[in-house]
């Protein structure tokens, strides 16, 4: 629409019919301009001056963004599951002290390395720190001391350690379940005898090697 026809004054002739007084050229650019402003609502968003004073303007290339494939961890068996599986339990052909002489003489090894070769000049104290924390399958541990007497002289293979029991496979081929709590254990390595002190073994080897012990007093049996 051309500009000089929206500011055009009224004829004289609908004056008269009209009942309006013409206003003068600066009031009537002031009405437009007012009543432009008031009936057209601009767009926020379009407008340079908001987005410019309020948000930042990325001009750069956004790639889009890759959904990652969530993998699928294969969960492993509940304690449960592998009771009912007999994961645990050593089988009668298997119970045999042979069999496990090989795995003795890894876990003397293994000691030797952990204690720095187990030297005249180790220190009883370095030493005890360090089987705190070690892994005792294939150690040949002897109870020496315990409230039951019929564990007392029990010997053989450490073939498995749970939390409150260790089980040992003898000379004569025999499984035994010996429990840690009130029993005192002593472990023989090159001449070095260490005793171990089930209550304060009552624990999984991998909880164990995590675990900071406190020096402390030891009550005896």
């Amino acid at each position: 629409m051309d500009e000089a026809l929206v500011r055009a004054k009224i004829p004289q002739d609908l004056v008269k019919v009209l009942g309006v007084k013409p206003r003068t050229q600066s009031k009537a650019e002031a009405f437009t301009r007012s009543f432009l402003r008031n009936s057209l609502q601009p767009n926020s968003r379009l407008d340079p001056r908001s987005v410019l004073s309020h948000k930042a303007v990325l001009l750069d290339y956004a790639r889009p963004k890759k959904h990652k494939r969530k993998s699928k961890k294969a969960k492993g068996l509940n304690a449960r599951q592998k009771r009912a599986m007999k994961i645990f339990q050593i089988k009668p052909e298997h119970q045999r002290y042979k069999l496990f002489l090989p795995l003795h003489e890894l876990w003397r090894q293994y000691v030797m390395d952990l204690c720095n070769g187990l030297k005249p000049t180790c220190s009883p104290q370095f030493v005890q720190q360090k089987l705190l924390k070690a892994d005792f399958h294939g150690a040949i541990i002897t109870v020496v001391r315990s409230k039951c007497p019929s564990y007392v002289g029990a010997t053989g293979i450490l073939v498995q350690e749970f939390k409150h029991i260790f089980k040992i496979i003898t000379k004569e081929d025999k499984l035994k379940v010996i429990p840690k709590r009130n029993s005192v254990f002593a472990v023989e390595i090159n001449g070095f005898v260490s005793h171990i002190y089930g209550n304060r073994f009552e624990q999984r080897a991998s909880e164990r090697s995590a675990k900071k012990f406190k020096v402390r007093g030891t009550i005896d049996l």
